[in-house]
C-alpha cells in the first residue's frame, strides 16, 4: 500500500509540474529521494539503495554525449542558415490545396534531418502554423500533422536522442534499428498522407501576405553551400560512420560555413554552441530560428540521468512487480505487444516525459523478451512503435505539450496527429505475420540476435 500511495504522489507532482509548463527535474528528483527514503525505511541499506540509483543511471551515459552533440550541431546548423535555407525552401514548395499534407511531410523531413521533435516544431512548423492560422487553415488539423511530422524522424532520424537511447538500453546497433523503423513505418506514413491529402482538400489555404519568410534571405546567406551540414549527415550514415564522428563533422563544417559564409564571429558562435542560436533582432523571424545549444540540452541530459536512475531503482526494487508479473503471462506475438504498448502508456502519463516513458517500458518488459527469447532489436523495434510515438499523445506528457504551446494549440490536436495512432496500429495488425520466434536452426547460426532467459 505504502508503494502505491509513492507511485501516487509521485505521478501527481510529475503531472502537475508538466501541466503548469515547468521544469521536471525537481518533481523526478523528490520522487527519487521519496522511493529511497521509503525503502529505508522498510529496511534496505543506504548503500544498496545508491547502488541501484548508479546502476540506472548508468544506462544513460552512453546517450549524454549525443545529447551534447546534438545541442551543438543544432546551433550551428542554425548560425550556418541550414535550417533556415530548409525552411525557406521547402515553405514555397507548398501549393495552397495541399497545405495539410505539405505541413505533414515538411516537418517529416525536416525532423529527419535535424532530429528534434521540438526544433522542428520550433522552426518549419511555427513557420507553417502562422501560414495556417492567416490562411483560415483548420489548425487543430495543421497541428496534428505537424506534431506527426515531427515525431517521424525523432523517432527513426539518424540524429534522434531517442533511437539512441533505444539503441543504447536495447544494445542494438543504431543504423541497423534505423532500417527496419523505415521499413514498419512505410504503410502508416502512408495511410497518413491519404488521410492529410483528404484533409487537404477540404481545408485548403487562403493564398495571402506571409510576409515573414521574406525576411530570411535577409538575415542570412542562403545558398546551397548551407545545406553540406545535412548533405555531409547523409553521407556519412550511408557509409555507417560512426554516430559521434558524424555529429561531430557536421558540428565542424556548420561552424566554418558560420563564420565563413554567414559572417558570425568565433565569439558569437561559442556563444551560440553553449547557450543556443539566437539572430539578435526583434523581427518576427527571431521568434521562430532560435534554440539549440549545449547547455539547455545538457539539462535534459541531466533530466535522462535522474530518470534512467529512478527506472533502475524502480525497477530493481520490483516496484511495478504486479505489472511486471502480468507482462511475463503474455505470449510472444500480438499479446506481448498489447502488453508492451499498454505499459508505453502507463509509463508515458506517470512519467511526463518520452525519456521516461522509453525507460519503465524498457524496464519492465525486458524480462519478458528475455523469456520469449526475442532478439534485443525487436524489442528496440517495439519500443519505437509504442512508447516514442505514444508519448506526444498523453496531453500532459511534454513530448506532446511543449509542441503543442509552440504551436499555440491545446490537446486539440491530438485526434489528427493520425501517424501516431497509425503506427503502433499497423503493428498490431500485422504482429502474426511480422513476429516469429527465432528458429532453432537462426538461433544456432546466429546466437548474437537471441538474448538468453534469465535463470
Amino acid at each position: 500500500m505504502d508503494r502505491v500511495l509513492a507511485l501516487g504522489l509521485s505521478a501527481g507532482l510529475l503531472i502537475i509540474t508538466a501541466v503548469e509548463g515547468g521544469w521536471l527535474l525537481p518533481p523526478l528528483a523528490l520522487s527519487v529521494l521519496g522511493f529511497v527514503g521509503l525503502y529505508w525505511w522498510r529496511g534496505m541499506a543506504p548503500a544498496q539503495l545508491v547502488a541501484m540509483l548508479g546502476r540506472g543511471a548508468r544506462q544513460s551515459f552512453g546517450v549524454l554525449s549525443i545529447l551534447l552533440l546534438i545541442g551543438g550541431l543544432t546551433a550551428a546548423w542554425m548560425a550556418a542558415g541550414t535550417v533556415a535555407t530548409l525552411v525557406y525552401y521547402g515553405l514555397q514548395l507548398i501549393q495552397p490545396r495541399l497545405f495539410i499534407l505539405s505541413a505533414f511531410v515538411l516537418t517529416g523531413a525536416v525532423s529527419i534531418l535535424i532530429g528534434t521533435s521540438f526544433g522542428t516544431v520550433g522552426t518549419i512548423g511555427l513557420a507553417l502554423m502562422i501560414m495556417a492560422r492567416g490562411g483560415g487553415v483548420s489548425p487543430p488539423w495543421v497541428a496534428g500533422a505537424i506534431i506527426a511530422g515531427a515525431y517521424v524522424g525523432d523517432r527513426c532520424s539518424p540524429l534522434s536522442s531517442s533511437a539512441y537511447l533505444v539503441a543504447t538500453l536495447t544494445e542494438t546497433n543504431l543504423y541497423a534499428n534505423l532500417r527496419v523503423m523505415a521499413t514498419t513505418a512505410m504503410v502508416p506514413w502512408l495511410l497518413s498522407a491519404g488521410i492529410y491529402l483528404v484533409a487537404s482538400w477540404q481545408h485548403p489555404l487562403v493564398v495571402g501576405d506571409q510576409g515573414f519568410w521574406t525576411d530570411i534571405p535577409t538575415a542570412f546567406s542562403l545558398h546551397w553551400v548551407t545545406l553540406l551540414p545535412a548533405v555531409l549527415i547523409f553521407g556519412l550514415v550511408a557509409l555507417r560512420v560512426p554516430v559521434k564522428l558524424t555529429l561531430l563533422l557536421s558540428l565542424g563544417l556548420a561552424s566554418g560555413i558560420a563564420i565563413g559564409w554567414q559572417g558570425y564571429s568565433p565569439r558569437q558562435l561559442g556563444s551560440f554552441l553553449i547557450f543556443g542560436f539566437e539572430l539578435g533582432s526583434s523581427t518576427e523571424l527571431a521568434d521562430i530560428l532560435r534554440g539549440g545549444g549545449i547547455w539547455p540540452m545538457a539539462k535534459v541530459g541531466l533530466l535522462v540521468m535522474v530518470s534512467t536512475a529512478l527506472a533502475g531503482l524502480l525497477a530493481e526494487t520490483e516496484t511495478l512487480s504486479a505489472l511486471q508479473n502480468w507482462l511475463k503471462t503474455l505470449r510472444p506475438g500480438r499479446p506481448l505487444l498489447v502488453g508492451t504498448l499498454a505499459t508505453s502508456l502507463a509509463s508515458a502519463a506517470y512519467g511526463c516525459t518520452q525519456t521516461m516513458a522509453i525507460l519503465l517500458t524498457y524496464q519492465l518488459t525486458q524480462p519478458s523478451y528475455r523469456q520469449a527469447h526475442l532478439s534485443a532489436q525487436r524489442q528496440a523495434i517495439d519500443l519505437e512503435n509504442t512508447a516514442v510515438v505514444l508519448s506526444p499523445l498523453i496531453p500532459w506528457n511534454i513530448a506532446g505539450l511543449i509542441p503543442a504551446t509552440l504551436l499555440m494549440v491545446n490537446a486539440e490536436f491530438i485526434p489528427f496527429a493520425v501517424y501516431l495512432y497509425l503506427l503502433p496500429l499497423w503493428e498490431l495488425g500485422c504482429r502474426p505475420q511480422r513476429l516469429r520466434l527465432l528458429s532453432p536452426a537462426t538461433q544456432a547460426n546466429q546466437p548474437d540476435l537471441v538474448r538468453p532467459a534469465k535463470p
